[in-house]
């Protein structure tokens, strides 16, 4: 997209303030009045500057309470999960190959998707008045799990022998790192 960088940055910001703007609705209903709000945003600020004509961004969010955890995305950013060494991914991708897996047009087992572009997403914040965000959870939550939001970047697979997770206890920084990519992440 466009200016994605800037969207991306705006998003960021304004999801989480949006949010706690919201914090007498249920969380679940505030996090995606959030990102509707967001999008809006990111939609004006691209209809006032030519050079940021169509600007738009994925988005995956995470709320965490001592109940379970939600997530609130729009795109093919993914959030996972990580327990007990099993790495769950709790999102569906809004690219076009996972939709049309999804409704039976492309076999699940991946046989088909090199004929469809992998980059081609269905959803972004941005370049629509109307956005979907879809919420999912919440899910329950244990000590030491681990959650990895992921954004633009990482575009294929990771073999899990590239996937490391440093030792660290409740609320402490943890070092990961992805296909040589680190990333910095915090454990519950």
């Amino acid at each position: 997209h466009a200016a994605g960088e800037l969207a991306s940055e705006m998003a960021t910001q304004s999801v989480s303030h949006q949010y706690y703007k919201y914090r007498d609705l249920s969380p679940a209903e505030a996090l995606r009045k959030a990102i509707i709000n967001s999008n809006s945003e990111i939609r004006r600020r691209g209809s006032e500057n030519v050079e940021f004509h169509n600007m738009g961004t994925t988005i995956s969010s995470l709320v965490l309470f001592p109940y379970g955890a939600i997530v609130g995305h729009v795109g093919d950013s993914r959030v996972y999960r990580l327990r007990d060494n099993i790495l769950e991914q709790l999102t569906f991708d809004h690219s076009l190959v996972w939709e049309m897996r999804r409704s039976g047009q492309l076999p699940k087992d991946g046989s088909g998707d090199a004929a469809i572009p992998s980059n081609v997403i269905t959803r972004s914040l941005g370049p629509h008045e109307r956005v979907d965000v879809d919420l999912e959870g919440p899910f329950d939550i244990q000590v030491g799990d681990c959650f990895l939001l992921c954004s633009d970047g990482l575009n294929g697979p990771v073999p899990a022998d590239e996937v490391e997770v440093g030792k660290a206890s409740g609320g402490e920084r943890v070092e990961t790192s992805v296909g040589g990519v680190a990333i910095e992440t915090h454990r519950i």
